[in-house]
């Protein structure tokens, strides 16, 4: 019981030291900015400082063009993830599950995998038009490999004990998938969907900035050409914002039901 009770209050004492950790990071940066702006190093309406960044995240929240354009960019983005991670998982089950298979495949997803998927916007465009469709169809391909990948790596390491009892219990390729394979693999699942999620935002941002007519991509290349760096770097910290509370709550997905067991 002491011991558990000491095992606890290290954990947390652990925790507390990386917040402060993090948020001396961030101090340091944003001092370290604010004293580049005033350096005269840079010109200053390239680097403004602190003051300028916040009045221009102020007035980027008052605005309601960047919430209706906000939509547009999270609602591209989500579906392009939960395409690309459906198609992925599937995909990285039937590699990791077939020995034929991975040998015959698994290598063209490492070669393809690391490829800039953005030299496939053009043809995205021909195939789906210059709307929404073309920006999902890029970011479903971007989120795609990382999750067949992860999954593919998973499916190996699930141990074979699983399997035999599954199939001894004559468990249907559904039953397999959703009450072996997945609670095996929670982990590498999560995190090839994390990094999914993570060049699916890059890459529909990045259409965006090429094509669009709305997204926050498209506010950011109009900041940039109004020269608006204030309201443009507030875009860009309210990107990572977001992307860091998603990427917050699908670790919180992987760190939920670890002790769930495999069951049929």
């Amino acid at each position: 019981m002491a011991a558990t009770r000491l095992m606890t209050t290290s954990a947390a004492h652990f925790k507390h030291k990386v917040r402060i950790l993090r948020l001396l990071l961030i101090a340091v940066i944003l001092l370290a900015w604010q004293a580049l702006s005033m350096s005269g190093l840079l010109y200053q309406d390239v680097v403004p400082g602190l003051p300028a960044v916040a009045r221009g995240l102020y007035r980027l929240l008052a605005d309601p063009e960047f919430y209706s354009n906000l939509w547009a960019t999270a609602g591209e983005t989500i579906l392009a993830t939960v395409l690309g991670s459906a198609t992925g998982l599937a995909g990285g089950m039937l590699l990791g599950g077939s020995r034929y298979l991975q040998r015959a495949f698994e290598r063209y997803l490492y070669y393809l995998g690391p490829t800039p998927k953005i030299i496939f916007f053009p043809l995205m465009i021909l195939w789906f038009g210059v709307g929404p469709s073309s920006k999902v169809a890029l970011g479903v391909l971007s989120c795609f490999f990382p999750v067949a990948l992860a999954v593919a790596t998973g499916m190996r390491r699930i141990p074979p004990i699983f399997v035999r009892v599954g199939r001894s219990l004559r468990a249907t390729p559904m039953q397999m998938a959703t009450r072996i394979y997945l609670p095996a693999m929670r982990e590498p699942v999560v995190n090839g969907i994390r990094l999914g999620f993570g060049v699916s935002v890059i890459m529909v941002l990045l259409a965006e900035t090429k094509l669009s007519n709305q997204g926050l991509g498209f506010l950011v290349i109009q900041n940039y050409q109004r020269f608006d760096m204030p309201g443009m770097y507030a875009l860009l910290i309210a990107v990572f914002a977001l992307a860091v509370a998603v990427n917050a709550l699908l670790s919180r997905l992987a760190g939920t039901k670890r002790s769930q067991g495999v069951s049929i």
